[in-house]
């Protein structure tokens, strides 16, 4: 894995939201880093102890919310003629699922739209909240398609990080499977044939109570980038059932549902992250979209004096 450390801060001014509350920093330089995967670098202690395989093997489950039109129209953050753009809340999925047309963002689009097409540009895991954009025809479609394999759009995420990340850093780590966890899902640093290459670059934004607001941009597209590698790092998302304490987790979740135990590892029911601008202008497309921190990011800064800049808010 390749990390390198950037000295400049990320371009957006940290203002006061709250004059109540006194704006908290990152702590003092030096990177703090999984001493595990980068020899020589101070361990992060706040991150979370890496389980213990291999069990068995299990394929990701969940209960699946129905979604409400009226919910749907509340979420449309912009939308014209060839373009459906929606704030996506952590509980809803992307994908059509076999509970029916309104247990999936896709599904309830295409009933929105009056059962035309809804072509699913830019997915979202699950518990990701944030921007998603659809094309309501097949040439815009094919446009914007072409454009994310070429990637010629811009996204920018917001993450909530368990320890105080102090600078700036690129990760660049292939992503593969990983065969030790009990989810089928998962991914993690890979040297193996076939690992696919993945840079993201995480820059703290603000930070206090042992957690970390991040700015994260990536350069791939791979599935759970950020996570895993925020992982790799030793600064799992915060409320990560797979990559964060334990991916055991993820496995008590489907079978108990949210826990007060798992309450107290996790802190968050579903992974801190957000998708917050996108931006389609070298895709041809003369649009930007963005959108504000989602309430329960914005509840969990409160509690642990992490200052949220006016842009987020």
């Amino acid at each position: 894995m390749t990390l390198r450390q950037e000295n400049s801060p990320p371009p957006q001014a940290v203002a006061e939201l709250n004059r109540s509350v006194a704006p908290t920093r990152v702590s003092p330089p030096a990177l703090l880093c999984s001493a595990e995967r980068v020899s020589g670098i101070t361990p992060n202690p706040h991150a979370y102890p890496k389980p213990i395989g291999p069990w068995e093997r299990r394929l990701q489950q969940g209960v699946v919310r129905q979604i409400a039109m009226e919910e749907l129209r509340e979420w449309i953050v912009a939308e014209d003629d060839q373009l459906l753009v929606v704030n996506k809340p952590g509980d809803v999925v992307c994908h059509p699922s076999k509970d029916g047309p309104r247990s999936s963002l896709v599904g309830i689009v295409r009933e929105y739209l009056g059962g035309g097409s809804a072509h699913l540009i830019f997915r979202l895991d699950r518990e990701t909240s944030g921007l998603v954009v659809f094309a309501k025809d097949q040439g815009t479609a094919r446009t914007l398609q072409i454009a994310a394999q070429e990637r010629r759009y811009k996204k920018v995420y917001y993450a909530l990080l368990v320890g105080e990340l102090s600078r700036a850093v690129t990760v660049d780590r292939a992503l593969g499977p990983d065969r030790d966890s009990p989810v089928l899902v998962k991914s993690r640093g890979s040297d193996e044939p076939g690992a696919q290459p993945a840079v993201s670059c995480f820059a703290p934004v603000a930070g206090g109570g042992g957690y970390t607001l991040a700015e994260v941009i990536t350069k791939t597209g791979r599935k759970h980038q950020i996570r895993a590698h925020a992982q790799e790092i030793g600064f799992p998302v915060v409320g990560d059932k797979i990559y964060g304490p334990d991916s055991r987790l993820f496995l008590q979740f489907i079978e108990s549902g949210w826990t007060s135990a798992l309450a107290e590892r996790l802190k968050m029911p579903r992974h801190a992250l957000h998708c917050q601008s996108i931006d389609l202008s070298q895709a041809g497309f003369d649009r930007r979209f963005s959108t504000s921190l989602p309430a329960d990011m914005t509840a969990f800064c409160g509690v642990h004096g992490i200052h949220v800049p006016p842009f987020l808010a």
